[in-house]
């Protein structure tokens, strides 16, 4: 056993130096090619999140402002459309008075019309009457004495 050992202790002492070699460079390639290398993948990762995170933000606001200019351009048309439609109350209350003055003064036209008319007949009756006796006379006497006079 004690020649087990012995060889066990002379193997332990051979590995030893690359043992110790393999340390050393495992330390090596972690502070000269993993560790740079580790260093530029955080980087290029931070670089496409970052950029993902700045699309992100960019399409919010983006959204925000979207959602901004429609609801301006929704108080804007609700505007336009309280103002038609205060011009067309107003056209109506002036159609509505010009069509009641028209029809004032179309009532006050047939009105004056009829009273002329009216005046006219009577004057025309006024006539006839005087006229009617000597009319009648003139007709007898053409009827009874052949001529006129």
């Amino acid at each position: 056993m004690d020649s087990t050992f012995h060889a066990l202790g002379q193997l332990f002492i051979q590995a030893l130096p690359t043992f110790f070699i393999v340390l050393v460079l495992h330390f090596y390639l972690k502070q000269v090619f993993f560790g740079p290398l580790q260093r530029v993948l955080a980087e290029r990762t931070e670089a496409t999140e970052g950029a993902r995170k700045r699309a992100a933000e960019a399409l919010d606001r983006a959204a925000a402002r979207a959602a901004e200019y429609e609801e301006q351009i929704r108080a804007a048309r609700n505007e336009i459309y309280r103002e038609q439609e205060e011009q067309r109350r107003m056209w109506r209350e002036q159609q509505t008075t010009q069509i009641a003055d028209a029809r004032r003064s179309s009532e006050t036209a047939v009105a004056d019309a009829k009273a002329q008319i009216g005046a006219q007949a009577e004057e025309a009756k006024r006539s006839l009457g005087s006229e009617t006796q000597a009319l009648a006379d003139r007709i007898t006497n053409v009827i009874l004495y052949g001529r006129a006079a």
